[in-house]
């Protein structure tokens, strides 16, 4: 981790004078399409949608757009390294919380100017945007969209004597219905969350502080606010359901990999996760799967607006044509006939309800949240939150299944001095 880090400072410096040119000479909007291969980088985790919104694309121009995937543990090195080189490739999309930190550094072509004039600039996903944002200048766009959501097994809620078609609407309920489903006991757990993945608790459980009227961190992400009242409220909440035995045992030491696993089993009764996970449960699943917006301590709902950003490579010789992809990658046909089709995400709020998306309610609901969530933004968010290794992770630890009050007010310590490296 250390030595991809300071790969991407040192090729900072190597893409300086390439970063800040006149973009606008590789190509002009008469020429945009005019039959010029692209390169496009991405990570294994957005393989299938690059190459979906790639072949689109390819059908239907001249221009042609080629897909590399890396692997997610070695992608972050492969981009220091192309920089470090002066060769990255002429689009390059990363997991959004990574967008501040490529933005700074220079390592995508300012494309501001040519945002702004999309008409539909104004309906883009708002987190999104910000995140590909670097003091007042726009670098990226959203490329994927991810959002967390509850996920609640009905026919467990059926035998609680729960209502199936009334999800909770504040974290209180939830707590509730979890215990109700608990109650039916054998194998069955009223909840389940990953107690040792630092991404994991970021993406379900700070949508809960932002919808009771909190935050994390500051709004420039320099300085940490976990131990926050709000927080502390939602942890206190999920780390009562683990002393009663509400939450599955296996939930202290679910560092990722079989999260998804627990929730397919059917022995789960409602659990926040990846609304991408709809699809995935409903494959294996002998159940009726509900879903239903994350709520804070009382109400109010939120998300975390997850995914990934693409912007084009600081020394692409083909900008005007790689901005013609990106801009078709926003339009109507795109976001629709690509996105929406095979369930995914638009990320244009004016496209929540669409023909594909309106043939299930529980689609429209989750699209849209995204008008209503956040993608935390900080320049240092990977060392600071996801990494194992991660002041974060002790502090959620400590404050689940330690001494609270003292792990978040030594988180909030720690988190502010990495946040400021």
């Amino acid at each position: 981790m250390k030595r991809w880090m300071g790969s991407i400072v040192a090729a900072t410096l190597l893409l300086g004078a390439a970063a800040c040119g006149d973009d606008t000479k590789a190509g002009t909007p008469a020429d945009a399409d005019s039959g010029t291969t692209l390169k496009l980088w991405t990570r294994a985790a957005t393989e299938s949608q690059s190459k979906a919104y790639a072949a689109a694309y390819n059908a239907t121009h001249k221009n042609q757009v080629e897909v590399t995937a890396y692997p997610n543990e070695e992608y972050p090195a492969k981009l220091a390294s192309a920089a470090g080189a002066k060769a990255l490739p002429d689009l390059f999309a990363s997991d959004v919380v990574f967008a501040p930190q490529y933005a700074s550094q220079g390592l995508w072509l300012d494309i501001t100017d040519k945002f702004n004039a999309l008409p539909v600039k104004d309906k883009v996903a708002p987190a999104h945007v910000r995140n590909g944002t670097w003091k007042g200048k726009n670098y990226a766009v959203p490329h994927t969209i991810d959002m967390s959501i509850m996920l609640y097994n009905k026919d467990l809620f059926a035998k609680a004597g729960l209502d199936p078609e009334k999800p909770p609407t504040t974290l209180q309920e939830f707590a509730d219905d979890a215990r109700a489903v608990d109650k039916l006991g054998g194998d069955v757990n009223g909840t389940y969350f990953g107690g040792n993945c630092g991404g994991c608790n970021v993406f379900t459980l700070w949508p809960s502080v932002w919808a009771s009227g909190g935050d994390v961190m500051n709004a420039e992400g320099t300085e940490s606010t976990v131990n926050g009242k709000a927080m502390a409220d939602v942890f206190a909440l999920y780390r009562k359901l683990y002393d009663e035995g509400v939450a599955a045992p296996a939930s202290k030491d679910e560092a990722g990999p079989t999260w998804l696993g627990a929730l397919q089993s059917g022995k789960i009764g409602i659990a926040p996760g990846p609304a991408a996970w709809l699809g995935l449960i409903e494959e294996k699943a002998a159940f009726k799967l509900g879903i239903a917006p994350i709520s804070g301590i009382d109400g109010g709902e939120s998300t975390f607006v997850g995914g990934d950003a693409i912007g084009i490579g600081a020394t692409s010789k083909h900008a005007a044509q790689a901005w013609d992809f990106l801009a078709w990658t926003l339009g109507d046909e795109a976001q629709v006939e690509v996105v929406a089709k095979n369930k995914g995400v638009p990320v244009r709020t004016d496209l929540a309800a669409n023909k594909y998306s309106s043939a299930d309610p529980r689609i429209v609901t989750i699209n849209n949240l995204m008008a209503k969530g956040r993608t935390p933004y900080a320049k240092n968010f990977n060392l600071t939150y996801n990494d194992p290794q991660s002041p974060w992770v002790t502090a959620f630890r400590g404050a689940l299944f330690g001494d609270a009050r003292k792990s978040l007010d030594d988180g909030a310590t720690a988190l502010t001095a990495s946040l400021k490296k």
